[in-house]
């Protein structure tokens, strides 16, 4: 089995890593000689991952965790220290999306949106950072979302909730330079996992109201343009474990990783379009607009341009 890279780490704690993103990652790192921690609230979803890593002798063991609770964050973090003895690499993975208007989602939702996908990364890293500190070594891997850099209707709680962990990513790399802890973002675009039926679920009271919403042009538009979205989607929560991987192995880390064709092309659309044309094309994607508004060809070239040096 291969041993982790030069930089020496060796153990890795994953939220979130019981499904989906966190799952792939949780597997992949360990089948590249690291030992991880997959964290997660859900016993069937740890045991059956448990019974998985044991089937095929990976050192992977799961914890219980509920990022939202700070007794909770503290048990997983003391037990996987226990048994490890530290915690090298945090992967910030755990997260919920809710999609709703900004008019109509509740402020009890919203708050729920913030604290799963910015309290909690932050929870999660002021546990792990004194070892970390005191090592002067350790990665922190946030899983942050194109979508934080890119808002479309009904994902402004989401979009909102990426764009503050972009900020605070941000903040926290510049901080921990002195102690030779490096941040990482990864910014993945629509890859088909569970989160899509957890996100449904959670926005269910909204959509199912959308008939009756002064916004349920908005709904369908959004609804109809995301089934084409998933549907044409060709990456896979492994794609994004691989670049996760690249982001523990390199010693000097970039601060952001884009992850699909898509996310790429829609950084490059926000980095060369103004805010009025990026304003015009999404709304003619959700069938929203007056009139017809095509890109450009030497805009396209442009975009295919960035796109490939990404």
């Amino acid at each position: 089995m291969p041993s982790p890279e030069s930089n020496q780490f060796k153990t890795v704690f994953v939220t979130g890593g019981t499904d989906g993103l966190g799952r792939a990652t949780a597997i992949l790192l360990a089948q590249e000689g690291y030992r991880v921690f997959a964290a997660g609230r859900d016993a069937q979803k740890r045991a059956a991952l448990e019974q998985f890593a044991e089937a095929q002798g990976l050192k992977l063991e799961t914890l219980e965790l509920d990022v939202t609770d700070d007794s909770s964050a503290a048990r997983a973090v003391g037990e996987a220290e226990r048994r490890a003895g530290g915690i090298d690499v945090l992967v910030n993975n755990a997260g919920i999306a809710i999609a709703a208007v900004m008019e109509e989602i509740t402020l009890q939702d919203l708050r729920k949106q913030f604290e799963t996908n910015v309290i909690a990364p932050v929870r999660m890293a002021q546990r792990v950072l004194p070892g970390m500190r005191e090592r002067r070594r350790g990665r922190i891997i946030n899983m942050s979302s194109i979508a934080g850099k890119v808002a479309h209707p009904l994902m402004g709680p989401y979009s909102g909730s990426k764009h503050a962990l972009e900020a605070v990513s941000d903040a926290l790399r510049l901080e921990l330079a002195q102690f030779g802890i490096q941040v990482v973002l990864i910014e993945p675009g629509c890859i088909p996992t569970n989160i899509n039926q957890a996100s449904a679920t959670l926005s269910a009271m909204y959509v199912e109201n959308a008939a009756a919403s002064a916004y349920a042009r908005t709904y369908s538009g959004f609804l109809e343009m995301w089934k084409k979205v998933v549907g044409r989607s060709r990456s896979k929560p492994e794609d994004c474990a691989r670049v996760i991987l690249q982001a523990i192995r390199a010693d000097a880390p970039k601060a952001r990783y884009l992850v699909t064709r898509e996310a790429k092309i829609s950084a490059a659309m926000k980095w060369l379009l103004s805010d009025r044309r990026m304003d015009q094309i999404t709304l003619r994607m959700l069938g929203m607009h007056r009139e017809a508004s095509a890109m450009p060809q030497n805009i396209q070239a442009e975009i295919e341009q960035v796109v490939r040096t990404r």
